[in-house]
């Protein structure tokens, strides 16, 4: 749901108003819709390195000729690009320039997939005359934190200052992480906190499926998603899995809560970023904040502070499933496949909960904990991660299959998950996959990787 513009500039009411937008977003199953992210890492072919923002090779460049030659508009902060929008979609920058396609709503897999392969499309005939190419793993493979670059941002300038203070690790899950995700939605209440239950519980196992960062600075780091492990010290007022979510009772005055516990980052005041970190959202409801006096947090400063909570699985008006490393383009199409057939049939969605329902909270955590170094081969109880993912693959292809969603040569969306079950029945991780070729083929360099896996 958009804001209407009076409410973008009027006070916030109470609590109720902000559990109250979430509520908006509940949809019948008709108007159900799948919207696919997923950033890439940029890197100079001659070089391997990130490009920078400016110069005849960098990220302006690329975006002012995505625009010109593919009908994109421009969004600025001043006088620089920093987003193109066309559509429902928009192509974003991370903050050390990856490029994110923040695809629109659409109706199958097929149709998001379609998307992904159009956006690529465009970005490569753009790239590939600039001598820039894109990768998609979780982790930058090569370079070390202070050798990435930053963008002109003004929201990452604010984050870059307070997230050293808050973890160890928060840079780098700025510079140096890519991931895919895809958002989905709910009917009703009892609907969202159902799937939300579920796609919680099973955000490991999605992390273990796409584990594919097990390389930092050119040298294996023991883990099989990296990117998952530096989640865990970024900042832990703002992540991690949420155990109030499995609570009786929780709902969406429940995440309300939650959310008015996350320090700020920031306010956008007259097209520019106040910096607020760290301060409290409820102090601003109230017009208390010595930076703001007076002023009154609205319904867009609501928005926009619900961007900076990162937990396993985040709640707007829709849910946000953000477990997965980045990956190749048919991985890009297997997440939305994969929760679409969990959550968005009836039948799927009741035997995932069973699948589920009875996981304790140490086994929640011992998942989210254990699968970043060891992904499929994890232990849990009687087996391992990877009977879990088999699991839950069987039971999301039946839902796929119910959904009856076809192509134009009559296959449904199961086509598109067919990298993961090759994935589980090899027992192989794309991770496993990289460094097996680590310690051969590529005679203990990665380098190679940003050729053999560049989009």
């Amino acid at each position: 749901m958009s804001i209407p513009s009076a409410a973008k500039s009027t006070p916030i009411g109470g609590r109720q108003q902000l559990a109250d937008y979430l509520a908006a977003g509940e949809k019948p199953r008709e108007a159900w819709r799948i919207g696919t992210e997923h950033e890439k890492f940029g890197f100079l072919t001659d070089s391997l390195r990130p490009p920078t923002f400016e110069g005849d090779r960098g990220i302006r460049v690329l975006l002012e000729t995505l625009a010109s030659r593919y009908g994109w508009q421009i969004a600025r902060e001043g006088d620089t690009p920093v987003a193109l929008t066309r559509g429902m979609a928009n192509i974003t920058l991370e903050p050390a320039g990856q490029l994110e396609l923040s695809g629109a709503p659409l109706e199958t897999v097929h149709d998001t997939c379609r998307e992904v392969n159009s956006h690529l499309d465009e970005v490569r005939s753009v790239a590939d005359t600039l001598g820039i190419g894109f990768l998609g793993m979780g982790f930058q493979p090569k370079w070390p934190r202070d050798e990435m670059p930053w963008m002109p941002k003004g929201r990452y300038r604010i984050m870059h200052e307070y997230m050293p203070k808050v973890g160890s690790l928060g840079l780098d899950m700025m510079t140096r992480t890519c991931t895919v995700q895809v958002n989905l939605d709910f009917g009703s209440q009892a609907d969202m906190v159902k799937k939300f239950r579920v796609s919680l519980a099973l955000q490991p196992i999605a992390t273990a499926l796409f584990a594919d960062s097990p390389f930092t600075e050119g040298r294996p780091n023991g883990y099989q998603s990296y990117r998952s492990h530096i989640w865990t010290d970024t900042d832990n007022d703002r992540t991690g899995m949420l155990d109030f979510v499995f609570e009786d009772g929780f709902g969406y005055e429940r995440y309300v809560d939650y959310i008015l516990d996350v320090p700020m980052y920031f306010s956008l005041q007259n097209g520019e970023y106040l910096d607020l970190a760290g301060q409290d959202f409820k102090q601003f409801m109230a017009g208390n904040l010595a930076a703001l006096p007076g002023t009154r947090a609205t319904m867009k400063d609501w928005a926009d502070h619900l961007t900076t909570a990162f937990p396993e699985v985040r709640l707007k008006q829709y849910l946000e499933m953000r477990g997965a490393d980045g990956g190749p383009w048919n991985r890009l199409c297997a997440l939305p496949a994969f929760w679409v057939g969990l959550l968005y049939d009836d039948e799927a969605l009741d035997a995932a909960w069973d699948l589920v329902k009875d996981f304790s909270l140490a086994e929640r955590h011992a998942l989210r904990d254990g699968v970043p170094k060891h992904a499929l081969k994890l232990p849990f109880r009687n087996g391992t991660v990877r009977d879990l993912a088999e699991q839950a693959l069987k039971i999301a292809a039946h839902g796929l299959q119910r959904r009856a969603r076809l192509n134009a040569n009559g296959a449904d969306e199961r086509v598109f998950l067919e990298p993961l079950l090759e994935i589980v029945q090899a027992n192989q991780t794309p991770a496993d996959r990289k460094l097996e070729l680590f310690h051969g083929p590529w005679n203990g360099s990665v380098d190679p990787v940003f050729r053999e896996f560049a989009y």
